[in-house]
């Protein structure tokens, strides 16, 4: 099983939807994508061996790897829409902002200027604020320090996961109840969370400074193409109706799978 296939609790959250172990769920029988994706579905710095299945999230992934030459690819819809059908309790009251701004990776740092995209949130949001940082900018002090002090209320989903040590199953959870809080979400780029609190009921923005990654792979056309191919979820104010149809096909809203059929998918068999 991939390491990368634990990222955000996915297959936990997978586990519990197939009425199975969420605390330990079994070894997936592929690579399931574990981020929104404009190429195939993997990610470039990961090394996969060919033939094993490919997992994707929705079928305009699967098309864009059938393209490429990836012919063992199956569509299961991302844990994130599984995470929804949960039965929720009752509403909270939504107000504000959530704000991601691009974030690196353990690899990869942004290249940007911070005070200028604080200023274009103060200037843009009409209601409080929360910004919402990667671990890795969480911890260097002095980014979380200028965003506490322009007086956001800062946060961090916490830590990913990597290399099957320092899993957090309830990643995807943390991250619902924050959103389902929040009016609006909002990102200089479009990102996976962006979609999410769409999917969640946000009204989404993308505006401001996209910044840089440090030796940033063009592949698949990076930022550019994603400002061509979405305009219509760019801005401080976009269409809900459209930007929510297009995070039910990114997400694979639409292709969710019933339990046994998502069993049968990831190899996961239930003893009889």
């Amino acid at each position: 099983m991939h390491h990368a296939n634990h990222y955000y609790g996915h297959t936990h959250v997978l586990a519990r939807y197939c009425g199975l172990d969420a605390a330990d769920p079994p070894r997936v029988h592929g690579y399931l994508q574990h981020g929104w994706n404009i190429g195939d579905g993997l990610a470039a710095d990961h090394e996969f061996v060919p033939g094993v299945p490919v997992l994707l999230w929705s079928e305009r992934t699967r098309r864009r790897a059938w393209s490429l030459g990836r012919r063992e690819t199956y569509v299961v819809g991302s844990p994130w829409a599984y995470l929804l059908r949960r039965p929720t309790d009752d509403p909270v009251r939504r107000d504000g902002t959530i704000w991601y701004p691009f974030h690196g990776w353990e690899g990869q740092h942004v290249l940007g200027d911070h005070a200028r995209l604080i200023a274009e949130i103060r200037a843009t949001e009409p209601g409080p604020v929360t910004v919402c940082l990667y671990w890795q900018e969480y911890r260097t002090a002095s980014v979380r320090r200028r965003y506490e002090r322009a007086g956001f209320r800062v946060i961090c989903h916490g830590y990913r996961g990597g290399r099957w040590t320092d899993l957090d199953p309830l990643f995807l959870d943390r991250q619902l109840a924050e959103l389902r809080g929040h009016r609006r979400v909002a990102s200089n780029r479009l990102c996976s969370a962006v979609l999410y609190g769409t999917l969640a009921g946000c009204e989404p923005a993308v505006y401001g400074d996209p910044m840089l990654l440090h030796r940033e792979n063009p592949a698949f056309g990076g930022n550019e193409r994603i400002r061509r191919q979405w305009p219509e979820l760019h801005g401080a104010s976009v269409d809900r109706d459209a930007a929510y149809a297009v995070a039910v096909a990114e997400l694979g809203a639409d292709r969710l799978l019933p339990a046994t059929e998502l069993r049968r998918i990831l190899g996961w068999k239930v003893a009889s």
